[in-house]
């Protein structure tokens, strides 16, 4: 958990359908991430398999739809944001590139989305400060240290 917050856009309105995905994947994503990191890490990639890469536009969709359902998403639960919007991208057959990482002066985990190696929803200068050690692509593969 970082201390990045993230502040939920007000003009974000969502259909029903939408509101109700996006409830599913921050419920999931609650799950997911009470699990170890190799249990978390293996899941997500059996979850992204035949996941196609992307685009900025959907990613950038997911995480408003997120932040705007979720209290929690849109604070400073950036492990359950992260995923939340990775499996939302999912329901429509995306996945992005989903980190986590640290920082080491001072010292703070992170967890996010990119797209194209763009921080999706994040703070400028988050590529420069965080070094990526769980990395899970679309179609299930994973880069790490």
């Amino acid at each position: 958990m970082s201390d990045l917050v993230v502040v939920p856009r007000s003009d974000s309105r969502l259909g029903i359908r939408r509101r109700l995905l996006a409830l599913a994947a921050v419920g999931y994503a609650r799950r997911l991430a009470r699990r170890k990191p190799d249990v978390l890490e293996r899941r997500l990639r059996r979850i992204s398999r035949a996941a196609r890469p992307a685009r900025a536009e959907e990613a950038i969709a997911a995480h408003r739809a997120v932040v705007s359902v979720s209290t929690r998403c849109s604070g400073r639960w950036c492990l359950d944001r992260s995923i939340a919007i990775a499996l939302l991208l999912r329901m429509s057959g995306a996945w992005p590139e989903w980190h986590t990482g640290v920082c080491l002066l001072p010292f703070r985990a992170h967890a996010w989305v990119t797209v194209d190696g763009e921080p999706i929803g994040e703070p400028e200068g988050l590529r420069d400060n965080f070094k990526p050690l769980m990395t899970v692509v679309a179609g299930g593969k994973n880069r790490g240290l």
